[in-house]
């Protein structure tokens, strides 16, 4: 069987959804959550409940798996104004080397328009909302861009722009010239079909994107 595929972030949100499009072609997962255990197992989806900030449980849900899916999130919550969020560096900190020493190469990390140099792409009132709702939030999905970067993974950071519950139909459009960045819609379900496409093909390797419709 092949190897499967490590989703983290997997029972919500596009994390969700990029498990049910896995499964959908027939490819084997490896659910990775804190809540992990409320999946049924089946022949192709492995629950595996899991801290994403802990090396040992992120060393043993990689051991035997062909890429990484990163689709970690947080709940939205008003506290998000004035606490420093540490998630998205933290965990990927400890992820990258735990992928170097597992043998695991393939890195497709979600982050969001306007994280690392898609802020560029924004208009001043773009980044002044952004910053004023979401600023902690995206200056640790900066840190994380840059672990990223900087790692030796065969990585893809996406960037969705204005997430939608619509159905992905249509086509999703992958940016990957900076000068063509733009806000817009995109529904989680496309995105994660972006996702699965990435693994599967080779989309986009050591590129950032921006998704859009």
């Amino acid at each position: 069987m092949t190897q499967p595929i490590l989703v983290m972030g997997a029972t919500s949100g596009i994390g969700k959804l990029a498990v049910e499009e896995a499964l959908g072609r027939g490819l084997p997962v490896r659910a990775f959550a804190r809540s992990a255990d409320s999946l049924q197992r089946t022949d192709l989806l492995e629950p595996w409940p899991g801290d994403a900030r802990s090396a040992e449980d992120l060393a043993e849900a990689l051991a035997g798996c062909r890429a990484v899916i990163y689709a970690l999130g947080i709940r939205e919550r008003l506290a998000m104004l004035w606490e420093t969020e540490t998630l998205f560096s933290d965990s990927t900190r400890l992820l990258i080397p735990a992928m170097e020493a597992a043998g695991v190469t393939r890195l497709v990390a979600v982050t969001g328009f306007g994280a690392g140099r898609s802020r560029a792409a924004m208009s001043a009132l773009e980044r002044l909302g952004h910053g004023a709702v979401l600023g902690r939030p995206y200056a640790d999905k900066d840190r994380q861009e840059e672990l990223i970067v900087e790692s030796d993974l065969d990585w893809t950071i996406a960037r969705p722009v204005i997430l939608t519950n619509g159905r992905a139909e249509g086509p999703i459009r992958a940016l990957d010239d900076p000068a063509t960045w733009r806000n817009g819609l995109v529904p989680r379900a496309g995105v994660a079909r972006y996702l699965v496409d990435a693994v599967e093909q080779g989309l986009h390797i050591r590129q950032d994107v921006v998704l859009t419709r």
